[in-house]
C-alpha cells in the first residue's frame, strides 16, 4: 500500500512540474502557433465546434520520437 501512494505521489508531481513546463512553454511565441496551424482543421456552426489539430499532432509527434529516440540510445551505452 505504501508503494501505490509513492507511486500516486510521484505523478502528481510529476503532472504538477509538467502543466507548469506547458504554462510557460505558452508565452513562447513559437509555441503559441500550434493549433493555428494549416491543416488544422476547425469547423463552427451555431451550436457545434469541432477542432482537430492533425498537423501540430503530426510535428509533436515527430520532435517527441526524435528526443526519446536520442535519449533512448544514450542511455544504452
Amino acid at each position: 500500500m505504501d508503494d501505490l501512494g509513492r507511486t500516486l505521489a510521484l505523478l502528481g508531481v510529476g503532472l504538477l512540474v509538467l502543466g507548469g513546463v506547458l504554462m510557460l512553454l505558452g508565452r513562447v511565441p513559437v509555441f503559441k502557433q500550434f493549433g493555428h496551424l494549416p491543416g488544422d482543421i476547425r469547423i463552427e456552426g451555431e451550436h457545434f465546434s469541432c477542432f482537430a489539430p492533425i498537423v501540430s499532432m503530426l510535428i509533436l509527434s515527430v520532435l517527441l520520437s526524435l528526443v526519446l529516440n536520442i535519449i533512448i540510445r544514450l542511455l544504452n551505452r
